[in-house]
């Protein structure tokens, strides 16, 4: 089953008697929340959720900034929006160049928690409203009914600090996060600047095309063997606090490679002086 769905097809679920659950997981790295652009307008029926408080724990001493949600705190968020394990569900950010961050991190979540039907929308509101031009979004605040779905933690691999660096070296890490922060030259948010020796750069804006949309399988996949993964590799994935690492893990699944996200990513690894950084163009 694919882990997206174009505009076209989900204009037609919607339309059908038995439309997917829809969630509005609008999030912005360090912006306001994204409750309030989603009360301007949404897709409709769609339920808005938080990524701060119901896609990620509260940081603390020893995690990155955007830990695991507890299971319980995320089955309330999805109860709450009406998921079920037995409806499709559809995930949705802002979309546009560089995105996809916060609904692949809901999409990565619900299958780690055991959710059999996920799927994202490919480019996300910005590619349904250049679909439908001049149409207004929905405003109202939907009510559905409580969902059942109850999260099962284990769908998908993770990995510790320790199983990353390990990792680096026998098979491929992918740093997700921007060149320049790979190699050290900026870091806007993480007290270290650098990365995880041995890490390759593969940025996530490269999985997607000019509109937002991801690049083709095919494409995927030659960008991926040409960093070193192909199908059969062990890899895994990290970026700055396990969100855009989820967009990274969504692209490579649909190269057909199985990923591991290393949640606490860059702002677990940079907190601990006693690890070691690499800086540069090369791997280190």
């Amino acid at each position: 089953m694919t882990a997206i769905i174009s505009v076209p097809e989900l204009a037609g679920e919607l339309a059908a008697g038995t439309p997917p659950v829809l969630l509005d997981v609008r999030y912005e790295p360090g912006g306001p929340p994204g409750l309030p652009r989603y009360q301007k307008g949404h897709l409709p029926g769609a339920v808005y959720i938080d990524l701060e408080s119901e896609l990620a724990g509260p940081a603390g001493e020893g995690t990155g900034r955007h830990p695991l949600p507890s299971p319980g705190v995320l089955g309330a968020a999805m109860r709450r929006a009406g998921v079920t394990a037995g409806r499709p569900v559809v995930v949705y950010d802002a979309g546009g160049a560089g995105g996809g961050w916060a609904a692949a991190r809901c999409w990565w979540l619900l299958r780690w928690a055991g959710h059999p039907d996920v799927r994202v929308l490919d480019g996300g509101l910005a590619a349904w409203e250049a679909h439908h031009e001049g149409e207004e979004l929905d405003t109202g605040t939907p009510h559905p009914e409580p969902g059942d779905f109850t999260p099962s933690p284990g769908g998908l691999p993770t990995l510790a600090a320790d199983e990353a660096a390990a990792l680096a070296r026998r098979g491929v890490l992918l740093d997700a996060r921007a060149a320049e922060r790979y190699r050290g030259e900026v870091e806007p948010l993480d007290p270290v600047a650098g990365h995880i020796p041995g890490a390759v750069c593969a940025p996530t804006t490269e999985n997607l095309t000019d509109a937002g949309t991801f690049r083709s399988p095919q494409a995927l996949a030659e960008r991926f063997e040409a960093l070193g993964a192909a199908a059969g590799t062990e890899v895994g994935v990290y970026c700055g606090s396990g969100v855009s690492a989820a967009q990274e893990v969504l692209a490579l699944h649909l190269a057909g490679i199985d990923a591991a996200l290393y949640v606490g990513s860059w702002s677990e690894w940079s907190a601990d002086p006693r690890r070691p950084v690499a800086t540069g163009p090369e791997r280190g």
